[in-house]
Formats: structure tokens, sequence, C-alpha cells
């Protein structure tokens, strides 16, 4: 196998045909090798699904170098497993709660949690390429990883980024009203708080922005219900980009709240 390389997950269903579209769409604008996974009880039943996924990849683009592989066991395990060493793994689902074929029931949940790539989960009909900008859902300053991601998913697409963040209210000490017209101590507390975090997106993608001088950011603070103004904003998107694991020392990683929201109700791929 190459060192740079897209997997996909397929089961011969509707949704997983357009997964493996996206998939073919994301290999040739990296340049990388396509690996097409089924995972099934018996392996006699993988040939017919995996040579039409082959013909279509062929159909879309031509000059892309294309695997497949049948792996008997379970989705999660498999794709799990697939996903060490990828640029990116891409499954399909239906999304808004329904999950079909190989991501059904919790498996889509499990696999996001123990991915060891970034994870691209397809839904519905949506276009693979339509220009439209790439979403960012940032939950604090400190995840450049997520941020350097979807800096480069913007230039690869050469479409422009936007950026949600959450304002996080901390305690301030009530005080007794003034009868003075300026602000005391708490008030004067809390805007320059409210000042330095509608500041944090800014700051903390500077550096990217100037890495990356070709993208356009647009930021912008979320003072409440950050969850349901991401979700509203990827309606005008072409994928979303989050942080999705949480690491606790007695159950290991876990999807952020925002992470969950998103992979079943999300508009566009996440």
């Amino acid at each position: 196998m190459t060192l740079h390389h897209v997997v996909v997950g397929v089961d011969g269903s509707l949704i997983s045909v357009r997964a493996l579209d996206w998939a073919t769409d994301e290999a040739s604008r990296r340049g990388v090798e396509l690996v097409v996974v089924y995972a099934v009880p018996d392996s006699d039943e993988a040939g017919p699904v995996l040579a039409s996924a082959v013909t279509r990849v062929r159909a879309r683009h031509p000059e892309l170098s294309v695997v497949t592989k049948d792996a008997v066991g379970g989705p999660v395990r498999t794709l799990v497993r697939e996903s060490e060493g990828a640029d990116l793994t891409v499954v399909g689902t239906r999304g808004m709660g329904g999950i079909a074929g190989l991501l059904f029931g919790s498996v889509s949940l499990r696999l996001a949690a123990q991915v060891h790539s970034p994870l691209l989960v397809v839904r519905g009909d949506h276009r693979c390429d339509d220009g439209r900008p790439v979403l960012l859902g940032l939950e604090g300053d400190r995840d450049e990883v997520t941020a350097l991601y979807a800096f480069q998913e913007a230039e690869r697409r050469a479409v422009p980024l936007h950026v949600l963040h959450p304002w996080t209210h901390r305690h301030v000490t009530p005080e007794l009203p003034s009868l003075a017209p300026a602000m005391g101590p708490g008030q004067e507390q809390l805007a320059q708080q409210g000042r330095a975090e509608g500041s944090v997106p800014g700051f903390g993608l500077a550096r990217l922005s100037e890495r990356h001088p070709g993208i356009q950011v647009e930021s912008r603070t979320v003072r409440t219900g950050p969850a349901q103004a991401l979700l509203e904003a990827t309606r005008d998107c072409a994928v979303v980009v989050v942080g999705a694991h949480h690491r606790t020392p007695r159950f290991g990683p876990r999807l952020s709240p925002v992470a969950h929201t998103l992979l079943h109700r999300s508009h566009c791929p996440s």
C-alpha cells in the first residue's frame, strides 16, 4: 500500500455509493491511492460489490489508483484497522437519526470514537464539490490540529473557511449596582472577558492564516447554543470540521458532545 491513501467503506447500498463518490474525489484531490473496503460475513459476497465500486471509481477518475479489500468481520473493527496510516477514512450515513447499511445502529458512533485518521461521514445527496466554504467548529483556542486540518481542507478545495467559536462565560463575583454611570469592577471584568473571548478565534487562527495566505477566513463567536449554531451553519457549507475525541482515564476515547450532535444531524458531511 502507498504511504498516502484514502479509505472508504462500502456495502452495496445507495448511501455507500455516495460515500464512494466522495472518497474518490477526495483521493483525486489529494493525489493519493483509494482503498475500497467491504466488511462481510463471507468473503464470497464481496466480489460483485467491489468490482462495481472499481468500475464507478474509474468512470469518475480514470487516473486514480484503486485497491480493493474484503474483510471477514465487523465494519467497525475492520475500518478502525484500515484507518491506521490513512489520510482520510470515509463512510456513509443517512443522518438525522437514521443509519444505513455499513453504519447500522451505534456503529457510526463507535467508529468515530476509535478511528485513527480523520473521518468523513457522508449523508444524503450533498454534492461532492460545489464551491461552498469549509466550516470549522472550535471548542477552544488550543485545538490547533483541528484548525490546521480545516485550513488544509479549504486550501485543497480553494474555498473560504468559516469559523465558529463558543463564548465561555466565567463566574464574576456579583456586586451592588452603582449609581455612577461608570461600570463597577465586576462589570468591567465581564466586559474585558467578553472582549478577550471574542478575540480568541482571531488570535488562535492568526498563525495559520499567515501560513495559508490564500484562504479567506470569516470568524464568528457564538454566545449561546454553540452546537445548534454550528448545526445551522452546516446548511450552507461543503464540509464541517470538528475535533471528535475526548479522552477519559477510565473509559478511553469518547466523542465530544458537538461531534456527537453533528454525526447525527449535520446538513453536510462532517
